[in-house]
């Protein structure tokens, strides 16, 4: 299995209710490949939406039938799509839901024993399967976007603007309320960096702007969560590039979890050792390709 993430838009369309399981697959075909240009053969291998049949995550039977035995495959379709189920609602990273993810199925085989072919052996294995690629596939955690509307006079608008720029915000729009000496601020800012914008925001502008704020999406937090060389000092805030890792090592302790995510724990000996050969023989093959690069030059 593969992870990829999905069309810019999709997601929204799938919680619009545009394309789900419930509506026919001729439906799903033609607005898939009008939309984002699927083919038919994608878009009519879609198994599930997950996690809870609705949610943003989309998972693909991509096997070829010369290559793996699809009615075999199809006896275990529920059990799949159980894990595929589970790992969308307990993420990874932080054991949070996923969200814009393609899961593609390239390759199954199961064994002849009927014991093997149990759910009780199908959905941990699915499980770990999509775990394994979705940590493969270069994630990104994901944060709320709240949508900040600011009232203030127009000698309040340039501190406005200072406390939005410390806290991650940015203004759409700054417009004059007809008929009063106010200007209206619509900004966006992270949640994670909402907490006593508020009192913030009245300290410095002596009282005389006033702010309200809803939810108003998600949006990618800057930073790769895996990467372990980033470290953190106590006492002192993170930069922009490593909220993303500080905010899944904290959110893991909360939970009581292990602090570092490993993709070797979703895997068994022979396939790591599969992986580290095929990597050696990649490094071998392009630093040779390199040095006879150079040599010609």
């Amino acid at each position: 299995m593969i992870a990829e993430p999905l069309e810019k838009g999709l997601s929204s369309d799938i919680e619009n209710g545009y394309i789900n399981m419930k509506k026919s697959q001729a439906i799903n075909t033609k607005f898939l490949a009008e939309n984002y240009k699927w083919d038919a053969f994608t878009a009519n291998s879609i198994w599930a939406f997950g996690p809870d049949k609705t949610g943003t995550n989309i998972l693909i039977d991509y096997t070829l039938p010369s290559e793996t035995d699809k009615m075999q495959l199809n006896s275990v379709r529920d059990s799949i799509v159980q894990g595929f189920d589970w790992a969308c609602r307990e993420g990874p990273l932080c054991e949070e839901p996923l969200k814009n993810t393609k899961f593609k199925i390239l390759e199954g085989k199961l064994a002849s024993e009927g014991i093997y072919k149990s759910s009780g052996q199908i959905i941990p294995a699915t499980r770990r399967v999509c775990y394994s690629a979705f940590l493969m596939a270069s994630p990104r955690m994901m944060e709320p976007m709240l949508m900040a509307e600011i009232i203030c006079p127009v000698d309040c608008i340039q501190a406005c603007y200072t406390v939005l720029s410390r806290r991650r915000g940015h203004v759409n729009a700054e417009i004059p309320k007809p008929g009063s000496p106010f200007y209206i601020i619509n900004a966006n800012i992270p949640a994670l960096d909402s907490f006593g914008f508020e009192t913030d925001l009245r300290t410095h502008t002596a009282g005389q702007a006033f702010v309200l704020t809803w939810f108003d999406h998600w949006a990618v937090m800057p930073g790769d969560p895996l990467d372990r060389a980033i470290e953190f000092k106590p006492l002192e805030p993170s930069p922009p590039p490593h909220l993303a890792r500080e905010a899944m090592i904290k959110t893991r302790r909360r939970k009581g979890l292990l602090e570092d995510v490993t993709i070797s724990k979703f895997f068994d000996d022979p396939m790591l050792l599969e992986i580290v050969k095929n990597d050696a023989e990649l490094k071998q093959y392009f630093g040779d390709g390199n040095l006879g690069l150079n040599n010609g030059k």
